[in-house]
């Protein structure tokens, strides 16, 4: 199987809240950027990536929880962010049953991780030697 239909299977696997959760979390993700890719890493997280990890998503007993891998770095001003907040790097949002996601604040999340991943990628980008001029 890819990584998208694992992830399928996965949720479909979830047949209480937490799977009708990861599956809403992982629409917003999907539509906020249509060139996040998905992946299948660590022996059963579904993570989404642009030009680097953006998020990984996991169904706990109690929770579903979906870290973003520099989300220190990220703004957030919906306060979306509700877990790991101490950490240097990552940052996390812990939906427990009940919780409504704001999309239109995950959607600008995610947007914002990704323009941080390509920033990134800019900055470790070797510099453009000019050509000299042919006389």
């Amino acid at each position: 199987m890819d990584p998208s239909q694992r992830i399928d299977q996965l949720i479909a696997d979830l047949t209480d809240w937490r799977g009708k959760t990861l599956a809403s979390i992982r629409k917003t993700i999907l539509e906020a950027d249509r060139e996040i890719i998905e992946e299948w890493k660590w022996m059963g997280s579904p993570v989404w990536s642009r030009d680097g990890m953006i998020a990984v998503g996991n169904a706990h007993k109690d929770k579903v929880k979906l870290t973003f891998s520099h989300g220190a770095s990220l703004p957030d001003p919906d306060k979306l962010f509700n877990a790991g907040l101490g950490g240097n790097m990552w940052r996390a949002i812990d939906l427990f049953e009940g919780d409504k996601i704001n999309q239109r604040a995950l959607k600008t999340l995610v947007r914002a991780a990704v323009d941080y991943n390509q920033n990134k990628l800019k900055k470790k980008a070797p510099a453009k030697v000019p050509k000299s001029k042919k006389r």
